[in-house]
């Protein structure tokens, strides 16, 4: 960034915040001397780190010469030693002129080599003429033309020679040579003795890592040639040729020295050393110690990273210094500048806004204690409040605004105020409180010795709050509360109701026949009629007591002061008797009534919940009995409930898991006893139970519609029983299967029976329809339609417990049915007056005029029998040919035909 424009940023941000114009010099020294300190730290931290590092140094080459030195003393004494091996030898062989066999010297113990690879001596001619080696050699080992055979040839001193590293060919070690020239009586050549060692030979014994370092390098060097003859860096011998080089290092110049050499390309792992050499005594060699730079300056780093740490967090402190110290001089120059904007403000701002602004002085007595407030200062807003203009307001006191026991009252928050420093709430102003408002939020905050008031008009928001409260709790159709209300209302009243030991009483009512009004005049009518409930509720009830609408046409009333049963029993009579009376509607006049169910607390129930649900089942038990009556909760109604939810889940599972079977009553001539038709009855094979009988089931189904699930099952097996049947070649008969009112009227037995039909390929002639005279008591012409569709399809229609319905002469004749199934109580009544007998010939002789023919239900006697065939009834069914059977057991029947037998 540059300084133009960092300049025009600093002006742009102070026209911005003018408080940085006055202050800007204290703002920015803080950042400065935090820099200056920092500064001095930094410089002082590598100063002293520089002065570590040099006396470090100095204190590193002072070692590696003094290491140097040791290890020249340590090959000295390591190569006088092979030495002393080639002297003896050779005085050995010098002595006795002739070739002395290694092996037995070796094996006496003349031959010290432990640390020797192996010894050899070659004649003049260079050939190997003895040798002991650590495994077999070949026999053309030759001398000859090595640089040491031919060194000692031409030289006749008697010298020590040390050859340069060299690969073994055999062995492939690299091997180090040492010879001395062997000589003749008269001093001729004859040949020469050479000991060869590795290059472990000259650090062995003096190498330790925990004083040299790991990295730590040792080597020997020729003073002339400077050609490395060993080399171990740390623990490993390493490749002399290749991985030091030491060509500069100025030894044959200097026979001692010592100095530092950075690491590339010295050495070939890079680690910079701190090199130190020196000549041996009495050998033309040179001792090389290299001590590891990182290594040595481990206590260095270990220093600079302290000190490089302390000074980072040292730094980070003088930062936060800095910046909390800047920000905090930049809040207090913009506090200051607020506030002094605020005082120039404030009175333009009070005057102009709504809420009204007030100025507290407390006043104390000798004891220090608030008896009073005094008003210093307020807007014009807020003396209108009180209906005052500012000028005589100001200078009033609180005990002059307020008379007993208001002023106390008042006062006692005041001081509340002063002692938290912070108060605010709601206040609904009194009727006689000198402040012209009905609702204020008043907020106080204590300011030197008084306080600081501001007051607001919140009138309207406690209006709209009440107005949204109303709509929550209230039924908006009848307005009468609704269930939220209650929900809330009713746990607090039977608290209260508990605490005095009292009783309360909950009434839970239900509209008889509402549907019928909604379905018949529709709902703008049956929206009327609940509004006219809901005054006439209103009406029965004392002035204490709640009626509630639940939803619908469900009513609650609350009694909260009763002292017995009877107190609700009358209640209870007195709406049953509002509400049965007439209504006056657009579309004339109508009638209903009321079930009502009663419980009482504490005796039905602890809590609003429990009651609630046990007045809703003693208002079903009062419908159950005949409606518009009401019925006091008892422990058996919610038994009796809970045997039939129970029943009802069974129900489900067992047409879930296929619980049904079916069996089959024969059907007969009343003649000749031939087998006419099946009819096929559903029994409900219970897993605890066992076989459990259709009339502890069907009416169940029937209400709760299970009816049709359970009627298509019916179908399906009749069908496929059928059709098994006919595959095992039987004679087959009619099987006539019954079809419930709720069946019938859902519309769709046609469509039913037409795809069982076709799925198991049965002839429509073996399928009956049995239907109940209520079953076709709706609109005719549907019937008609229907009943048509179902003959259409040949399937022959029965009319099932004839005499128990309300069907004429004219109904049946319009609905063309195929039979008539005269109800077994009129079958038992044929032996018993002469009435029975009469009214059965007249229902076989309608009947017959008519096309149909006459089946009797439940004919268990002989001479029952008997009479039917002279009244000339078609066919019979009863205990006395059969009773149902299982469908094994109708193979028989079919194959027998003919059952009536000697009854006849």
């Amino acid at each position: 960034m540059s300084h133009t424009s960092f300049r025009q940023r600093l002006l742009h941000a102070m026209q911005e915040r003018p408080y940085l114009q006055g202050g800007l010099r204290q703002i920015l020294i803080w950042p400065l001397i935090s820099l200056a300190i920092g500064a001095l730290m930094w410089g002082a931290t590598f100063a002293k780190i520089h002065e570590d590092r040099r006396h470090l140094g100095q204190t590193a080459i002072k070692d590696v010469a003094s290491l140097s030195h040791a290890y020249a003393n340590h090959l000295s004494r390591a190569i006088a030693q092979a030495d002393q091996l080639l002297q003896f030898i050779k005085f050995d062989w010098e002595r006795s002129q002739a070739q002395p066999d290694l092996a037995v010297l070796l094996q006496k113990g003349f031959l010290p080599v432990s640390n020797v690879y192996s010894v050899s001596i070659a004649d003049q001619s260079g050939a190997a003429v003895s040798f002991l080696f650590p495994f077999e050699r070949p026999s053309s080992t030759s001398f000859a033309g090595r640089d040491l055979f031919l060194f000692h040839k031409r030289n006749s001193d008697n010298q020590l020679f040390t050859g340069q590293p060299v690969l073994d060919p055999v062995s492939g070690k690299t091997l180090i040579y040492f010879s001395r020239r062997l000589d003749t009586g008269r001093g001729e050549f004859a040949g020469v003795i050479v000991v060869a060692v590795e290059p472990a030979y000259f650090s062995a014994g003096f190498y330790d890592g925990s004083s040299l370092g790991k990295s730590a390098l040792l080597a020997i060097a020729g003073q002339y040639d400077k050609v490395l003859r060993a080399l171990r860096i740390g623990g490993e011998i390493r490749n002399a040729s290749t991985d030091v080089a030491l060509g500069s290092v100025p030894m044959r110049e200097a026979p001692n020295g010592a100095l530092f050499l950075p690491g590339d390309p010295w050495f070939s792992d890079t680690q910079a050393r701190f090199v130190s050499w020196e000549l041996l005594p009495q050998y033309p060699l040179v001792a090389v110690v290299g001590l590891s730079e990182q290594e040595l300056l481990a206590p260095y780093r270990d220093s600079w990273q302290t000190y490089r740490t302390s000074a980072m967090v040292a730094s980070i402190f003088l930062f936060l210094f800095g910046f909390i110290a800047t920000l905090l001089t930049i809040r207090l120059a913009a506090r200051k500048h607020l506030e002094d904007d605020a005082r120039s403000a404030y009175r333009v701002a009070t005057e102009g806004g709504n809420d009204g602004f007030y100025m507290l002085r407390a006043m104390r007595n000798a004891q220090g204690k608030i008896t009073d407030f005094e008003l210093m200062d307020c807007n014009e807003q807020g003396a209108a409040f009180y209906g005052q203009n500012r000028a005589s307001f100001v200078g009033t006191k609180l005990s002059t605004w307020y008379v007993e026991p208001y002023f106390t009252a008042l006062l006692g928050i005041y001081r509340h105020a002063m002692e938290l420093g912070y108060y605010e709430d709601e206040w609904h102003v009194a009727s006689d409180s000198p402040m012209q408002l009905k609702w204020i939020h008043r907020k106080f905050v204590r300011s030197g010795t008084g306080l600081a008031m501001t007051v607001r008009d919140i009138n309207s928001v406690k209006t709209h709050e009440r107005e949204l409260a109303r709509l929550a709790n209230e039924d908006a159709l009848t307005t009468l509360p609704n269930r939220y209300w209650m929900n809330n209302y009713l746990p607090a009243a039977l608290a209260r109701i508990a605490a005095k030991n009292g009783m309360l009483a909950l009434l839970f009512i239900d509209l008889d026949d509402f549907k019928n009004v909604n379905d018949t005049q529709g709902h703008q009518v049956g929206d009327a009629l609940l509004c006219e409930v809901a005054a006439r509720l209103r009406g029965v009830l004392r002035p204490h007591d709640h009626v509630v609408r639940l939803g619908g046409d469900e009513f609650t009333l609350i009694l909260e002061q009763v002292e017995s049963e009877n107190d609700a029993a009358v209640i209870a009579a007195r709406v049953i008797d509002s509400l049965c009376q007439p209504y006056a509607l657009l579309r004339g006049r109508s009638s209903i009534g009321a079930s009502i169910g009663i419980t009482l607390f504490p005796r039905d129930g602890s809590d609003s919940k429990e009651l609630l649900k046990n007045a809703d089942i003693a208002m079903y038990h009062a419908k159950a009995e005949g409606k518009g009556d009401f019925r006091f909760y008892q422990p058996i109604l919610f038994e009796n409930l809970k045997v039939r939810l129970d029943t009802e889940r069974a129900l489900l599972t067992a047409l879930d898991d296929d619980q049904f079977v079916l069996f089959y009553e024969p059907r007969i001539c009343t003649y000749t006893g031939e087998l006419r038709a099946l009819e096929a009855l559903v029994r409900w094979v219970h897993p605890e139970r066992g076989l459990v009988s259709p009339a502890q089931f069907i009416p169940l189904a029937e209400e709760s519609g299970l009816i049709l699930k359970l009627g298509e099952i019916v179908l399906e097996k009749a069908c496929g029983q059928l059709a098994y049947w006919k595959a095992l070649g039987l004679p087959l008969v009619p099987v006539s299967i019954n079809v419930s009112a709720r069946q019938f009227n859902h519309g769709n037995i046609k469509n039913l029976f037409a795809s069982a039909l076709s799925r198991h390929s049965i002839n429509p002639e073996l399928v009956e329809i049995e239907l109940t005279e209520s079953s076709m008591m709706g609109e005719q012409s549907e019937v008609v339609e229907q009943l048509a569709a179902i003959r259409a399809l040949g399937i022959k229609l029965l009319v099932d417990d004839f005499g128990t319905g309300f069907s004429s002469l004219a109904q049946l004749q319009r609905l063309n049915m195929d039979a008539l199934k005269v109800d077994r109580t009129f079958t038992a009544e044929l032996v018993r007056t002469t009435e029975g007998e009469i009214f059965f010939k007249a229902i076989v002789s309608m009947a017959h005029s008519l096309g149909m023919s006459v089946i009797a239900e439940g004919v268990e006697t002989g001479g029952q029998l008997s009479l039917l065939q002279s009244l000339s009834c078609d066919e019979i069914q009863g205990y006395l040919i059969a009773r149902p059977v299982p469908a094994q057991e109708v193979e028989e029947l079919l194959k027998k035909r003919f059952l009536l037998g000697d009854m006849a």
